[in-house]
């Protein structure tokens, strides 16, 4: 456990820093936020919907290599994905992490978090993935190498392609698989 809270601290870390550098040397100002709403979309265009062999819609994807941030559409759940790491936090939830770790310093059950070939675990850090401005539609996807994080009406659910562990978020439940 103090592997995981280490390294996902050090990847936390590393995304914090790269944002700050990115931002920092950009040529051009940044655009200005704008407040989100469930009209917000993740993609720029937004793909013709796709429907599996049942005929249920399948969910429009995205593929990014770098840190990328996004909210749920209720605002409720905030979440970061990159290849190395998929972080959920929430704010208002009715449900109750398990007991925080003796190990853990920092706070506790705020959130969830995905390391590629690792099971789903509780976060413990000091910091939160609210910041971010894009919404990440109902039935819409992130893929960042083997992690994929899909909203729902139900919730967010992140999984790791490679060891089929996943975590699903929301304000009325949440399930590590």
């Amino acid at each position: 456990m103090a592997q995981v809270i280490r390294r996902s601290a050090t990847v936390v870390a590393g995304f914090a820093t790269a944002l700050a550098t990115l931002t920092a040397c950009g040529g051009s100002p940044a655009p200005q936020p704008t407040s989100p709403s469930s009209a917000e979309t993740v993609a720029s265009a937004k793909s013709p919907a796709r429907t599996s062999s049942t005929g249920e819609p399948k969910p429009v994807d995205r593929e990014v290599s770098a840190y990328t941030g996004f909210i749920s559409p209720t605002g409720n759940v905030s979440c970061a994905i990159d290849v190395d790491l998929a972080r959920c936090d929430i704010i208002d939830r009715d449900w109750s992490p398990p007991p925080r770790p003796a190990d853990c310093e920092f706070d506790y059950g705020q959130g969830i978090q995905l390391v590629p070939s690792e099971p789903a675990s509780f976060v413990c850090a000091g910091d939160t993935t609210f910041g971010a401005e894009e919404v990440l539609p109902y039935g819409e996807a992130i893929t960042a190498g083997p992690l994929r994080c899909e909203s729902a009406e139900s919730g967010i659910t992140c999984r790791d392609a490679g060891s089929r562990h996943s975590f699903t978020i929301s304000r009325e439940a949440y399930d590590l698989s």
